[in-house]
């Protein structure tokens, strides 16, 4: 470990000459006041991306309590919360841009409302450890040698001593942190002795600000209220407080039961927010956010419409059965296969996907969906005979999805009654406030019976059929050039010469989780073989995750958050060169 004289003399040194000058810094490490600085990688001109750094303070010097890591949730969260911390404090400590391309910038990859497993911060008995991305200083490429002292020297320890210390750390505000994430565990934990599937605390705050945006919405703040009929209770590892003051250690809320639960009502009164929070409450989110109290099985798939995907390999034959190839010919539905899927067998390849590794709730929107996938009149049934229409709609199927495999779903429905015959629960949004109205759809299916439609089943439900994929065609190279990985924002991902369109996957919520599923794609060939089906490739990645955590990926593991299973698997089934035997 060298010392902050010596990190001065190199860089009053090599000032004013060529930018590579800087690759002395590289691989060394000082000690600045109660930190100390580690240079991993120094970028090659003030253009490229960032070099490449860690602040790191001793666990003791840090003064971190133990009951603020105990156990994983509280560690991750806690990491989480330094993260965040730091970001501010790079707001606060430093000057930004200064000279050429990138010089100046200083970065931390922190994450927005969810709280999720991410390597930007290290925390363990030892030390507490960010990693950072920090533009070295230029004018052109010439080093700019006092400008690179001031924020390797000042600002740098300045970040360290507001964000990697307590008490400036504050620990009222870490303890909220990871109380939060607890308590969204423990709610998880509860809902399947309970019989549900999710659960939305009464006071949460589900309208976010836009399509675009994942924070509260304040001009549309309206509490929730869960009607009494659904209303449950469930207990709290960390109390809150209650409006009377006195701390509470229990939650009551909207018990969104096991079943076929429908979402109804007016157009934006609220169904597709209530839908979302729902979808998005198998992570914790952050204290404000509005949903911390939101929890739902952490199996939940939404699924969607997605014109134009690709298939490989897929069993729909569930949903769609004997599709035209050609006049008088038929395709094999349970080997599906396709470079242009269409709404509905695009629909019918995500649930059949999702179902594939695990899923046992299933969520979806009719606003997103294949409206010929959903449902089918009995005018329509009328017109075009059950003979000639390859599509099983998936209101047929819903009830057996529950009944035969045990898979809940709560959709938004606003346009068919039909679906009223097969709900377990009903609830209607009226002005943001739901409301239980499963005794009156039930009444209106028995005196307005869906004008003589009849179901359309061409098979049994069965479980779809396995797949294995092969390991040859998961090829990150481009050509003969070195591997290619890169996340193109949070819903595309560049894999060699493919570009992984993710836009139908909306549990995915930070690019830093993109990231790290194109590693764990790479990573993945060493772990496919002969009859290794994608469930079974899907659980080696978690035990490993598990066991070796997010550093294991790669030699650049700063910028990388932990994607559930289903993500990884949906990334996976929509790489055009995926090839697969089916089991």
């Amino acid at each position: 470990m060298e010392s902050a004289e010596a990190l001065a003399d190199l860089l009053r040194r090599i000032d004013g000459r060529g930018y590579k000058a800087y690759k002395e810094l590289s691989g060394r490490s000082y000690e600045l006041g109660s930190a100390s600085l580690h240079v991993d990688t120094v970028q090659g001109d003030p253009f490229a991306a960032p070099s490449r750094m860690r602040l790191r303070v001793p666990r003791e010097r840090a003064a971190v309590p133990a009951s603020l890591t105990e156990g994983r949730i509280r560690r991750i969260a806690f990491e989480d919360f330094v993260a965040r911390a730091v970001r501010d404090a790079i707001r606060r400590e430093t000057r930004g841009h200064r000279g050429s391309g990138k010089s100046g910038r200083v970065g931390i990859d922190a994450g927005a409302e969810s709280i999720l497993e991410r390597t930007a911060a290290r925390v363990t008995d030892d030390f507490v450890e960010v990693r950072l991305e920090v533009g070295l200083p230029a004018a052109g490429r010439r080093v700019l040698g006092r400008e690179a002292e001031e924020i390797l020297q000042d600002e740098l320890p300045a970040i360290a001593e507001a964000a990697l210390h307590m008490p400036a750390l504050s620990e009222s505000e870490a303890r909220r942190h990871v109380e939060t994430a607890e308590n969204h565990a423990a709610l998880q934990t509860q809902l399947p002795a309970h019989g549900l599937v999710a659960f939305v605390a009464d006071g949460s705050i589900l309208p976010r600000e836009s399509g675009a945006s994942d924070r509260p919405a304040p001009d549309l703040a309206v509490p929730f209220v869960s009607p009494a009929e659904l209303r449950v209770t469930l207990e709290l590892p960390n109390p809150l407080p209650s409006p009377d003051g006195a701390p509470r250690d229990e939650v009551s809320g909207l018990g969104v039961p096991e079943g076929v639960t429908l979402i109804v009502g007016g157009g934006y009164h609220g169904k597709s927010t209530l839908l979302r929070a729902i979808e998005r409450g198998v992570y914790p989110h952050v204290p404000g956010d509005g949903r911390e109290l939101v929890a739902t099985r952490s199996s939940a798939v939404k699924v969607r419409a997605e014109d134009g995907r690709v298939v490989a390999g897929c069993d729909i034959a569930a949903f769609i059965s004997d599709l035209p190839a050609s006049l008088g010919t038929t395709r094999d539905t349970r080997c599906f296969s396709t470079a242009d899927a269409s709404g509905s067998t695009s629909q019918a390849a995500s649930l059949a996907e999702a179902l594939e590794v695990g899923a046992r709730l299933l969520l979806l929107d009719e606003d997103t969906s294949a409206a010929n996938f959903m449902v089918r009149d009995a005018r329509m049934q009328a017109l075009v005979h059950p003979d000639r229409e390859p599509i099983t709609p998936f209101v047929d199927r819903v009830r057996e999805l529950h009944d035969t495999l045990g898979v809940s779903t709560v959709l938004v429905m606003g346009g068919s009654g039909d679906y009223f015959d097969v709900a377990d629960t009903v609830i209607e949004m009226h002005a943001y406030e739901p409301r239980d109205v499963t005794k009156a759809a039930k009444r209106i299916a028995v005196d307005a019976p869906s004008q003589r439609r009849r179901a359309e089943r061409a098979l049994p439900l069965a479980a779809p059929r396995g797949r294995a994929p092969l390991a040859s065609s998961l090829d990150p190279r481009r050509g003969r050039r070195e591997i290619r990985i890169d996340a193109i924002g949070t819903h595309a991902l560049r894999f060699g010469t493919d570009e992984i369109d993710l836009r139908g996957v909306e549990q995915l919520v930070d690019p830093s989780q993109t990231r790290a599923i194109g590693l764990i794609l790479a990573q993945a060939r060493a772990w496919m073989g002969d009859g290794v089906g994608v469930h079974a490739l899907l659980d080696r990645i978690e035990s490993f995750l598990d066991g070796e955590g997010l550093d294991a990926l790669g030699d650049r593991p700063e910028h990388l958050a932990r994607p559930r299973r289903h993500e990884i698997a949906a990334a996976l089934n929509r790489l055009r060169t995926l090839r697969v035997q089916p089991l």
